[in-house]
């Protein structure tokens, strides 16, 4: 038995003290409905309606058990209601890196739920970022892709010791060349060995680890002296106690207090686009305001379509504004 069908049709006929009025409210047919009252008196032992005279009236149990059906049907309705409520409200998990601003995120967080979205943040590296949307783990995720191709762009640089850049030269120069990294001199016994560039996890994927190790070769740089990071802390230790150089984004060295400049080489910056899993369910790409605070927690901005790529020299004005927060 279909006990919440049921209970609807012992509470039309109450409430319209008729068969025909009631089965028009629910929309169905007469004979249906008597049926279904009838099988409701069978199962609760005693008839609910006293049809013996023209007009149907309530008997003693079925106004007893009226308001407990009415809550039944109530509390069912509220059900349904949460159930559509949580399917509107979309909850989805978001993988993005591990060195996003927490105030930006937090200002990606409000607008998503001003969208009916409510984000899970995630973070993981590259590559567990693109396995979590192929297995269905994660609903969204910033996904690294070449700058050139990607949607959004941040620059990359290298961030020293307070106070010094780390490359040899004043602490004016915008731009860094990996050329300039090159020792000045040969080394002679007792001197220092010159500082190891350390890469984050969020840099440690395949195609930029290829590109770097052609610009470093090109730029006479030994392998050696790139070098992965291990956790970030130490290599910020490192970093701050001028033993090494790191490549990051400007807000992730601003914010630890380390020097930063911006790397020359527009091929070395980084490229996000956020993706949606496969299986979303028909949710779609997100909307772009939401997509665009996504990128602007690692500092990314839209990258500029439509003319010829800027020169090595020029700085990429909105992708600096967005790493500046």
């Amino acid at each position: 038995m279909d006990l919440l069908a049921h209970l609807e049709a012992y509470v039309a006929t109450a409430d319209e003290t008729s068969f025909s009025r009631a089965a028009d409210r629910l929309g169905i047919a007469q004979p249906l409905l008597s049926r279904r009252v009838k099988t409701l008196e069978e199962h609760f032992g005693g008839p609910l309606f006293d049809r013996s005279r023209r007009q149907i009236t309530t008997t003693e149990l079925g106004m007893l058990l009226l308001p407990y059906a009415r809550d039944v049907l109530d509390r069912a309705q509220r059900l349904r209601q949460a159930a559509r409520s949580a399917r509107r409200s979309r909850v989805c998990a978001v993988g993005v890196p591990a060195d996003c601003a927490p105030a930006a995120l937090a200002r990606a967080l409000r607008a998503g739920t001003e969208h009916g979205i409510t984000f899970g943040m995630r973070e993981l590296p590259p590559l567990a970022r693109v396995s979590g949307l192929a297995d269905g783990s994660l609903g969204y995720a910033l996904v690294r892709a070449a700058p050139e191709q990607a949607a959004f762009r941040v620059p990359l640089g290298l961030a020293s010791a307070p106070g010094a850049d780390g490359t040899g030269s004043g602490a004016r120069r915008r731009t860094v060349h990996l050329e300039q990294l090159r020792p000045r001199r040969p080394r002679t016994a007792g001197s220092a060995a010159p500082s190891p560039l350390l890469l984050l996890t969020e840099d440690q994927v395949p195609y930029f680890e290829d590109r770097l190790s052609r610009t470093a070769a090109r730029a006479g740089l030994p392998e050696a002296r790139i070098r992965p990071a291990g956790p970030a802390a130490t290599a910020l230790a490192e970093t701050l106690a001028g033993r090494a150089l790191l490549l990051c984004t400007e807000p992730f060295a601003r914010q630890h207090g380390a020097h930063w400049a911006p790397l020359a080489d527009r091929a070395l910056h980084r490229g996000y686009d956020v993706s949606a899993a496969p299986d979303r369910n028909g949710a779609g790409e997100l909307p772009g305001r939401l997509a665009a605070l996504l990128a602007a927690a690692v500092g990314a901005a839209p990258a500029r379509r439509g003319g010829p790529e800027p020169g090595a020299g020029d700085e990429d004005v909105p992708a600096r504004l967005a790493a500046r927060g």
